[in-house]
């Protein structure tokens, strides 16, 4: 059976697919619909599913299997499926949810390895014992959740595998400037997003929970921070704590992107950049793979609403 990225525009597609998203609107004159986002482990689609019945809004949750057909056009540049008709899928027909979601080019078993080596480079020990005591605390969600519900890392262990690259980037960076704190900058890289995995419900229809909504990831990974330092009997007050809860609460960078405070150390910085550098090779780099030499990607709406070429000699 052919994958959503393998149709072309205009092409019919009669294909089973994961719901990934479901959101009620309604149009103009009232009318109500369905906003459909369906996904494959080649990519995603994004459809109107129009005149909905609450039938219809009850079957097609998000996280349900089901059978699309529809054509596949194009909007503004970008792809988008003209539903025909949508069909639930049972579980007697042999289809599992986890075959649709995309996962993470490395194994959980591998990552965690890794990530077990360079903690032991964390020697500080107020920043070493707060780090294990988090990862040991959310492990198995921390190497299954995406990163985000959309755009970059929205893949099945797409947190661990954002969090690995970024620690590869830090290490790389600490070799060529001595300069920083390498294992401050190591916790730091750790424990930024650690918080994701109480902010989302998980790999499979991601929402935000309602604690996400509310407090949002920064503020609950500097709470978790602080009741480890409680438990473990760490001075809050010394300087080694407080840097380490500044490079949390400061890594995107401005206020206006959800930061208390702006970073106010070197290694604070260098974790905002390798956080945005990496999320935007990564929506860059998943565009072009299914992009033609010598065409230009969709739209990606997290880079600024951008399309980015790829030149004929990536061949």
């Amino acid at each position: 059976m052919k994958k959503i990225s393998e149709y072309n525009v205009d092409e019919e597609m009669d294909i089973v697919v994961l719901l990934k998203h479901a959101d009620v609107r309604t149009t103009k004159t009232g009318k109500q619909y369905l906003a459909l986002t369906f996904e494959d482990t080649s990519g995603q689609i994004r459809g109107n599913f129009w005149d909905a019945s609450s039938t219809d809004v009850d079957n097609y949750q998000s996280g349900t299997v089901v059978e699309l057909s529809g054509k596949k056009e194009l909007y503004q540049n970008t792809p988008q499926v003209k539903i025909y008709g949508l069909r639930l899928v049972g579980e007697e027909e042999g289809f599992d949810m986890s075959q649709f979601v995309k996962a993470a080019p490395i194994s959980v078993e591998d990552m965690q390895a890794e990530l077990n080596k360079d903690v032991f480079e964390i020697t500080n020990p107020t920043w070493n014992r707060i780090v294990r005591f988090l990862l040991q605390k959310y492990q198995i969600n921390f190497y299954s959740y995406p990163a985000a519900k959309t755009n970059h890392h929205a893949i099945k262990g797409g947190l661990a595998f954002h969090t690995l690259s970024m620690v590869r980037l830090a290490q790389s960076i600490s070799a060529l400037y001595p300069q920083l704190n390498k294992p401050l900058l190591l916790a730091g890289t750790i424990l930024h997003d650690l918080g994701k995995t109480i902010e989302l419900t998980g790999p499979v229809g991601t929402e935000y929970t309602v604690t996400g909504n509310l407090i949002g990831h920064i503020v609950l990974i500097d709470e978790e921070i602080i009741k480890a330092a409680t438990e473990l009997k760490i001075d809050e007050q010394s300087e080694d704590f407080l840097v380490l809860r500044h490079m949390v609460l400061s890594h995107h960078g401005l206020q206006e992107y959800g930061s208390p405070v702006r970073p106010a150390l070197m290694e604070a910085d260098v974790l905002h950049e390798i956080d945005m550098l990496d999320a935007s090779l990564y929506m860059m780099t998943e565009a072009l793979d299914k992009t033609t030499p010598g065409q230009y990607t969709d739209r990606i709406f997290a880079l600024d609403n951008r399309r980015f070429y790829k030149p004929k000699l990536s061949e």
